[in-house]
């Protein structure tokens, strides 16, 4: 009996997050009212208030989806690239990134991760979120690997992560309020590329050779 109000705390708990999810990213977190979540998710306002205090929980527990859903899709793109035989951390690096900013096409993303967290957070909290499975840490382990194998130069890697992180978020940034987001994806993948190239060169001691030459303007 224990067990299954467990499962159907849980299955509630789910249902109002995608719910809360779904609105959110449709009509912003301000135009996003507790009586919606409760309708769209088919459950009592009291179970909605058994799972969280306020709607800006509400708000902590979507983003958390969000950001494990990106974890998720980086995860199996390196899995698959790993399989694939192209497993060293370059290569790993060049693939998660790739798939962060795909990633920043998808509506939710763009609307609850790159566009509302800061300003239903804050700056400064968001900058502490410690997720457990937040991209951040896919690409502090990405990056470690990186100069543990020589391929970066010899340094901490927990700056290098926020550094590059936030240069990858801002690319989102740009991503989501781009008229053109697919080809404004492009152009930020391109330059991304060329970040990673010098990060690799001054690891190695070679000097850069621009393979995206061809697509400058």
């Amino acid at each position: 009996m224990g067990n299954r109000k467990v499962e159907q705390g849980e299955t509630t708990r789910t249902a109002l997050v995608e719910a809360a999810a779904a609105l959110f990213a449709e009509k912003g977190y301000a135009d996003t009212s507790t009586g919606e979540v409760v309708a769209r998710a088919n459950v009592t306002r009291g179970a909605l208030y058994h799972h969280f205090a306020d709607k800006e929980e509400i708000f902590r527990a979507v983003l958390e989806t969000v950001e494990g859903d990106i974890f998720d899709r980086v995860n199996a793109a390196t899995a698959a690239s790993i399989e694939a035989g192209a497993g060293d951390p370059a290569s790993l690096l060049r693939v998660g990134t790739d798939t962060f900013l795909d990633a920043c096409l998808d509506r939710p993303v763009q609307r609850i991760l790159l566009q509302e967290s800061t300003s239903v957070l804050g700056w400064s909290h968001w900058q502490r979120l410690d997720n457990p499975r937040c991209p951040r840490r896919l690409l502090a382990h990405g990056l470690a690997q990186a100069v543990d194998a020589g391929m970066i130069a010899e340094q901490p890697a927990e700056p290098l992560t926020h550094l590059l992180y936030g240069a990858l978020v801002q690319a989102g940034m740009i991503i989501a309020g781009a008229d053109d987001p697919v080809a404004t994806r492009a152009a930020m993948g391109t330059a991304v590329e060329r970040l990673l190239d010098a990060l690799f060169a001054a690891g190695t001691g070679h000097p850069v050779r621009d393979r995206h030459r061809s697509l400058a303007p």
